[in-house]
């Protein structure tokens, strides 16, 4: 239930980035001590993005999105294992990564960042797949390429 909450706040404070309610009016949901740090990071954007010029909403929505989904995505239950542990608070924060540099890339104008962001998305991807590689079993020795 508190899921369907807070991804229906997610979308309504996604839609509304740039200030038509305040960051307190968006999260009335949870009493103060019971904000998830997804809701503080989500209020604390959507409050300081509410001056922005309205050109720059969607990008600025889709960033919330981005941040508030992988806040969420971090906030994985112990698992006994703190190799395992590290991976799965690090893929959502790698994908969360990616989805902000794809954001640059829908919206952005500088040829400089847009090719850091592409940079971005692919050195991710490398590392979410390094890392989950480096949960499982161990490779099998490379052998040379037939002829």
């Amino acid at each position: 239930m508190w899921s369907a909450i807070r991804l229906s706040i997610i979308s309504h404070v996604a839609a509304i980035a740039v200030g038509v309610v305040t960051a307190t009016a968006c999260l009335t949901v949870y009493p103060a001590s019971r904000q998830s740090l997804a809701d503080y990071i989500s209020a604390i954007c959507t409050k300081a993005f509410s001056s922005a010029p309205a050109a720059e909403t969607p990008y600025l929505a889709e960033n919330i999105g981005a941040m508030t989904k992988m806040m969420i995505n971090m906030g994985i239950r112990p698992s006994g294992d703190v190799d395992a542990d590290f991976v799965a608070m690090m893929v959502p924060h790698h994908r969360g990564a990616i989805e902000m540099a794809q954001t640059e890339l829908r919206y952005g104008r500088n040829e400089s960042l847009r090719r850091m962001a592409q940079e971005i998305i692919v050195t991710q991807l490398q590392e979410i797949t390094a890392m989950r590689l480096s949960l499982g079993p161990a490779l099998p020795p490379s052998a040379p390429s037939p002829d």
